[in-house]
């Protein structure tokens, strides 16, 4: 019997919490993601021209800062079809295994070529990592807390980050890499207590599982209470396995001539039809175009050299400690980032972040110009100055700040339509990793040719460049259903964003269009 008594038995923090155990093994998964992407940043200062030990050359260190980035779209690949083929929670499991022995492999890392190889193991177990990771929380939370978990993620991140820099301060790299292992480990046996997400068991056929998957998440419900939710799936999975080309025909029939078609043939007609259509071309270009200003704002190139950057710009303090307080404040913001969205949105979040990361490289390129000689070079120890000041602290740790709060892989897990989401998550974070690879290969000739000072200046232009481009395009997707996300995307708006400036000038320019159009007059005898 379902009641409004019944239904309400079921609390609201009981169905978060369901959530957010469901989440458990994913958080794991990011904090060992979090591990990898920063770990080089440790390694990098003990190895440069190290008198002892492994030891690499200036042009082997910007090589070795960037290899990572190089390998992710690699992995990235892959991490489609292992998503649509093995389902989310076996993929949550298998992108594991290549951190395990990427971890294994710069503990016992001998010479040069196999510390290289262990970091690119790493940037491929990356990749593969991404496309799960940010499928699986978008698909298992109901619209009201996605916001929430989806921007929790980047909190897993940043302490996976801060982990890695508190063990470059308290062990030899080394050493960290074999407790980094654990992570990976830890993350394989959690994820045999998570449920598969329902809307890929109904993908699959398997209904009475994808009914039980959502009870689960929604608090161990009984069938009944989740009864609405479940047949809004079906409906949509129905929409789902129409064929594409017949559907554009206006036919309605599931089997049809192209369900006979080769293998290949349907890779080609899926392509075509799924991945190069409006609902995901157009939130796909719009993640990419927010990656690349993301990335080249100035946070992200200097990554891996960040520890030299600190030295080279004279902070005050020791910079290994400063980049663990750096790590320490990724997981603040990104819980401020967390508990701020749901009230502002992502879009005012976004744009805010950006705008702000910009205004900070701009303001460290000028302190730079105006307090550090030309000779200074963060890839040359040995042209640092011995003079610190107070000043450049407060102004990265603001930059870090304002980049943390950017939320770009919370708008990549719900802007694709499902019958896309594969693909198209995979080759966005590919695509992002060649960006994050460019960036941080050429911020050593960046450097060379501009300085610090010009450096920060160039990353600030595109900082503002992008604050712009996502205050026109950046549409707000918080507390929107994936499928009424899909429909937005359909529609035939060039500009998607919804504030009240851009509307003024719409309906300025549709009146201004109507003013335009001849007058009928009618002539009465």
């Amino acid at each position: 019997m379902t009641t409004i008594e019944e239904k309400k038995s079921i609390s609201r923090s009981r169905v978060i919490l369901s959530q957010v155990l469901a989440c458990l093994a994913l958080d794991f998964l990011l904090i060992g993601l979090g591990l990898s992407i920063s770990f080089v940043t440790m390694v990098l200062p003990e190895v440069l021209d190290a008198k002892e030990g492994l030891s690499i050359t200036k042009k082997q260190a910007s090589w070795f800062g960037s290899m990572a980035f190089l390998c992710q779209p690699l992995g990235s690949i892959f991490s489609g079809p292992l998503l649509d083929h093995f389902g989310r929670k076996k993929a949550l499991f298998l992108v594991n295994i290549p951190h395990v022995v990427a971890w294994l492999l710069m503990y016992y890392a001998w010479d040069v070529p196999s510390l290289f190889i262990g970091n690119a193991l790493l940037g491929i177990g990356t990749g593969i990592m991404e496309a799960p990771s940010v499928t699986y929380v978008g698909e298992i939370s109901d619209p009201s807390v996605r916001g929430i978990l989806t921007t929790l993620t980047n909190g897993f991140t940043s302490t996976g980050m801060f982990v890695a820099y508190l063990l470059g301060t308290v062990l030899p790299w080394r050493q960290a890499a074999l407790v980094a292992l654990t992570v990976p480990l830890t993350t394989m046996v959690l994820v045999l207590f998570v449920p598969e997400t329902p809307i890929w068991l109904l993908s699959k056929g398997r209904q009475k599982e994808a009914l039980n998957s959502l009870c689960r998440l929604r608090g161990w419900a009984k069938p009944e209470h989740v009864k609405e939710e479940f047949d809004e799936l079906i409906q949509y999975h129905d929409d789902l396995r129409r064929c594409v080309l017949c559907a554009k025909e206006g036919k309605i029939l599931e089997l049809c001539e192209h369900y006979d078609t080769s293998s290949f043939k349907k890779i080609i007609l899926k392509i075509k039809y799924v991945f190069f259509v409006k609902e995901t071309m157009k939130p796909f270009m719009l993640v990419l175009a927010y990656f690349f200003f993301y990335t080249m704002s100035g946070a992200v190139p200097v990554r891996p050299n960040m520890v030299n950057v600190c030295r080279a710009l004279r902070m005050k303090y020791d910079p290994k400690n400063i980049v663990v307080i750096i790590g320490a404040l990724f997981i603040v913001t990104s819980l401020l980032s967390a508990a701020i969205v749901r009230f502002i949105g992502k879009r005012k979040l976004v744009v805010g972040s950006m705008l702000g990361t910009a205004c900070c490289s701009m303001a460290i390129g000028i302190y730079a110009r105006m307090n550090l000689p030309s000779s200074v070079f963060s890839y040359e120890i040995d042209t640092f100055t011995d003079k610190k000041e107070l000043l450049p602290v407060v102004l990265f740790l603001s930059l870090i700040f304002f980049n943390a709060l950017g939320i770009p892989w919370v708008l990549l897990s719900e802007v694709f339509p499902f019958r896309s989401r594969g693909i198209a998550t995979a080759l966005a974070a590919a695509s992002n990793y060649i960006i994050y690879f460019g960036a941080a290969k050429t911020n050593y000739n960046i450097e060379y040719a501009f300085h610090l000072s010009g450096t920060f200046g160039i990353y600030a232009i595109f900082g503002f460049i992008g604050t712009i481009y996502l205050y026109l395009f950046l549409p707000e997707t918080e507390k929107k259903t994936l499928a009424e996300i899909e429909a937005y995307y359909k529609s035939d708006r060039k500009i998607f964003a919804d504030d009240f400036l851009i509307n003024a000038f719409r309906k300025k320019k549709v009146v201004s269009s109507d003013a335009d159009k001849p007058m009928l007059v009618k002539t009465i005898n």
